[in-house]
């Protein structure tokens, strides 16, 4: 009874940073629609505020990733399949859940996916694909080596 306890404060956590990322969107929306139609200052304020869009946008597009792996989240607790891992029978640790409560998948299957070593032919999520256009991208691996 008590994972199924910390899955619920789990889905009270979900949903707090649900709702404060749709208002965070929807806030920098209207924010860069405003600085759209200003219009005035130089060639500097431009560029300036040409810079300033880029770094919301990309902001926006991350809360916005974050906010579909939440909704993800939350359908899973409602069919009653979160905190499974995608990829094998094992339930996924509530310490993973309680630090990434989006995790699907346990430490060792995030591993091996990472390694490139897990096979996930035919049960590709497409929505879970990112280009980050970075190399330098940190792995469990990486992170646990920091720690010590």
């Amino acid at each position: 009874m008590a994972r199924k306890d910390e899955i619920l404060r789990i889905r009270d956590v979900l949903l707090v940073r649900r709702d404060a990322l749709r208002r965070a969107l929807s806030g920098d929306l209207s924010l860069l629609s405003e600085l759209r139609n200003q219009g005035t200052g130089d060639v500097i304020d431009a560029a300036l505020d040409s810079a300033q869009g880029e770094i919301n946008s990309q902001l926006a597009e991350v809360e916005s990733r974050e906010l579909a792996n939440i909704e993800k989240a939350l359908d899973k607790i409602r069919e009653g399949s979160f905190g499974k891992c995608e990829y094998c029978p094992k339930k996924i640790p509530l310490a993973r859940l309680k630090a990434l409560p989006y995790a699907t998948t346990c430490i060792d299957c995030q591993r091996l996916s990472e390694e490139g070593r897990l096979d996930t032919s035919g049960d590709a999520d497409w929505s879970r694909v990112l280009d980050s256009g970075s190399d330098n991208e940190a792995t469990f691996s990486d992170i646990e080596m920091d720690v010590s």
